[in-house]
């Protein structure tokens, strides 16, 4: 099975772990949206295709939203999703998922990850979350991924 994930990571390099995690159980190629080239366009080309993002103030970050704002219309692209977050809500996913849907993405499974979070007012207080994702989110990641191929 033909499959990439494409995601952005920024602060702690939350989301690029949990990534990493599902892109090698998947055997996946993997892609920061921001390094993402014209080799990868056509993503009618993969079977399955995930994207994964930080959330901040509730929303997933500006360079994967505009990824997918512009990216042509799918038919029914098999897709899943994950998000790393303080709060780790599945609200956050719900939104994900329908943009995605708006565009012809068919999403077949979500995954969010609760991790450390310093963005805005919580820096101020050292974050939240200290040292996660840890063994066991990572875990429930390769678990995640594993029924992907199911």
């Amino acid at each position: 099975m033909k499959s990439i994930v494409i995601y952005e990571s920024i602060h702690h390099n939350n989301t690029e772990k949990i990534a990493k995690v599902i892109a090698d159980e998947i055997d996946a190629e993997l892609v920061n949206v921001r390094n993402f080239t014209d080799s990868h366009k056509n993503l009618d080309d993969y079977d399955l295709v995930g994207f994964g993002s930080g959330i901040y103030y509730g929303k997933i970050h500006k360079n994967i939203k505009k990824f997918i704002e512009t990216t042509e219309h799918m038919d029914n692209q098999k897709t899943f999703i994950f998000t790393t977050s303080g709060r780790s809500k599945e609200e956050y996913n719900e939104k994900f998922e329908e943009l995605l849907s708006s565009k012809g993405f068919n999403v077949i499974a979500n995954f969010t990850c609760k991790c450390f979070d310093t963005f805005g007012p919580l820096k101020l207080v050292g974050g939240i979350n200290k040292g996660r994702p840890n063994e066991e989110d990572l875990d429930n990641a390769k678990n995640f991924a594993k029924s992907l191929l199911e």
